[in-house]
């Protein structure tokens, strides 16, 4: 059975029982807590809706679609082992002063957090989503955690573009993607849960997880540690206007969804502009 016409359901915030037709949820205020009949066959998804595999598989996928764009660009050495030419993450959606600046392409904030460049690259920025993205469901709802990812990406990006143009002596980035800048921006919203919850334990564990991974940054070159620091700051803004002692909402579904369908326009529309330049 798809959709549920009668009977109870769990509310999807506050993990109640309802009426799968009630308008409202009495416990936390929700509207419409019984998701028009498809909370039940969501709620098999996971406790994320199947978020975190959503993104993984996402990102595999174009992942292998930048290689299979340009297969004679692509690179098998030392570390940028199976990296996706240049060329082909253009026209996928990489971000950075050189897209952005000269060539206009300011929706790619919203894109290169989907793209990988290499092997190891993705290999490790899934490890990270797998880890963080359930415990920032659980904490703020699947909705909010997808708001909170958006946001991270598109400020760490905008802070890597921004610091390359006007900076460039600081640092920043004239072509870069990678899901490192929403990543960081789910450890900034569990420090802002630990904080805003009196938490020690998810707190000082974000914490120190963030700051393993700007020492890493630091020491390593080509990684960028302006987008790290960018998503790091806009999920603890976003964690903070969201504020996780609130219970989830309608509208942050709709939200939520919102960025998905934005992102995946601007990747299409990356894909349609870049060619209609190459004119191939």
């Amino acid at each position: 059975m798809l959709r549920q016409k009668w009977g109870s359901v769990v509310c999807p915030s506050c993990r109640n029982l309802v009426g799968v037709n009630d308008e409202r949820c009495f416990t936390c205020g929700r509207w419409n807590p019984g998701l028009w009949g498809f909370a039940p066959l969501l709620s098999r998804l996971g406790r994320d809706l199947g978020f975190t595999q959503f993104v993984m598989w996402s990102c595999i996928i174009l992942y292998l679609l930048t290689l299979a764009f340009d297969v004679q660009g692509v690179s098998t050495g030392g570390f940028n082992f199976l990296a996706p030419s240049g060329r082909s993450l253009f026209v996928f959606g990489a971000s950075g002063v050189i897209p952005v600046f000269r060539a206009g392409r300011w929706w790619t904030f919203l894109t290169a957090g989907w793209l990988h460049a290499g092997v190891l690259h993705i290999l490790f920025n899934m490890m990270w989503i797998r880890q963080l993205a359930p415990a920032a469901s659980e904490m703020y709802g699947p909705s909010r955690m997808v708001i909170i990812y958006t946001i991270a990406g598109v400020t760490g990006f905008a802070a890597s573009t921004l610091s390359g143009a006007f900076i460039p002596f600081l640092g920043g980035a004239g072509f870069t993607v990678g899901a490192s800048a929403p990543i960081f921006g789910l450890l900034g919203a569990l420090v802002f849960y630990g904080r805003r919850t009196g938490s020690s334990i998810v707190g000082d564990q974000a914490k120190s997880w963030a700051v393993a991974l700007f020492i890493f940054g630091f020491i390593f070159r080509g990684v960028d540690n302006w987008a790290h620091l960018g998503g790091f700051a806009g999920g603890y803004a976003a964690a903070k206007f969201l504020d996780p002692l609130q219970p989830e909402r309608l509208d942050h579904l709709v939200a939520a969804l919102a960025c998905l369908a934005l992102t995946a326009i601007a990747i299409m529309f990356s894909i349609v502009n870049a060619l209609g330049s190459f004119r191939i």
